[in-house]
């Protein structure tokens, strides 16, 4: 993308804006192979590379970026907006990238997209998640701890660091499906164990766990491939293979979801057939049932006509009668059972 000029928000804007919200302040944390900065605390220019990490980033953290670094203005509106599709944005100095990924929102109980916004450049990393996002959570919590984490993520360039990151996030999107994937074979096996009415209601929400799991992933596969063409600005030729390993997962998940989506379906249509088969049988030993008394109930009905019929009055007859009925009961049945029919 062509470099355009940074519009520059004047002075007295700026202060208007600030005195506007007295209890703002700037949500920034800063990671440097030294250690932990305090929010703000320290110039960033310098040659180490630094990991800041803003968490539900709003005005004032946008200010603060804007304060500190010449990232574009359409890319700090975009970290504010909250409909960005995943992308990737290349500037002179930088890029933007923004990336979702699948958490799992217990309050609704359903999978929502969480979105990540990048701001890469030679000698830093930002990182913006608008709601929490645990791989990314952890892992920076480690660098904060532990000096030999430090160590290991920031000693090879933002190249590195962003593979890291992003190889976290898509490892946490294996746990998911795997449960996903029990889901569905416990399912399978309550289907054909006669709970077809009560599992109804969890096919749906499975299959739309993977709609919305589907819904996360598709757009971002062409960002990963762009993202495997820009990496090699900060990333050194050893490092090449890594980013190719971020691309194999992403189409090792998507082919779980497509292998996901195809059994929830053949679950439903046979949860279908199941529940066709259980009314077909019903309805099978119902009719057979009306067949088999409509005759009686024919005989029974002459012979309880207000009229004179032989045998009335004649309790020999009534035996005949009751013995006939039993007689013709049985052979229809039993033909019945001849034929399959019961």
């Amino acid at each position: 993308m062509p470099s355009l000029p940074k519009p520059r928000l004047r002075r007295a804007a700026r202060e208007r804006v600030a005195s506007a919200r007295p209890h703002a302040e700037p949500n920034v944390e800063i990671v440097t192979r030294e250690g932990v900065l305090a929010d703000g605390a320290a110039p960033l220019e310098g040659d180490g590379l630094r990991w800041i990490n803003i968490e539900h980033p709003g005005s004032a953290d946008r200010a603060w970026l804007e304060e500190h670094f010449e990232f574009h203005a359409l890319d700090l509106e975009d970290v504010g907006s909250r409909n960005q599709r995943p992308k990737i944005d290349e500037y002179p100095g930088y890029l933007f990238i923004v990336l979702h990924f699948p958490v799992y929102d217990k309050a609704v109980g359903r999978l929502n997209a969480a979105e990540l916004d990048l701001f890469v450049g030679p000698d830093f990393v930002v990182t913006l998640p608008n709601t929490d996002l645990p791989p990314l959570e952890y892992l920076f919590e480690r660098c904060r701890s532990s000096e030999e984490t430090r160590d290991e993520m920031l000693s090879r360039g933002s190249g590195l660091l962003l593979y890291q990151i992003v190889d976290q996030a898509f490892d946490y999107c294996f746990p998911m499906l795997r449960k996903m994937g029990n889901k569905l074979e416990r399912l399978e096996q309550e289907i054909f164990e006669g709970r077809s009415a009560e599992v109804v209601r969890d096919l749906s929400n499975a299959k739309q766990e993977i709609i919305n799991f589907r819904k996360v992933i598709r757009p971002q596969r062409a960002v990963l491939r762009d993202l495997e063409r820009t990496k090699q600005r900060y990333l050194p030729d050893d490092l090449d293979i890594y980013f190719d390993d971020i691309n194999d997962a992403s189409e090792r998940i998507w082919d779980l979801l497509e292998n996901y989506k195809e059994v929830v379906e053949a679950l439903e249509s046979t949860n279908e057939s199941v529940l066709s088969h259980r009314v077909n049988e019903v309805l099978r030993v119902l009719t057979a049932f009306s067949v088999v008394i409509l005759p009686l109930t024919l005989i029974a009905s002459i012979f309880g006509m207000n009229v004179e019929v032989p045998g009335e009055g004649n309790i020999e007859a009534f035996w005949v009668i009751m013995v006939s009925m039993v007689l013709l009961l049985g052979s229809m049945l039993g033909f019945f059972r001849y034929r399959g029919w019961l």
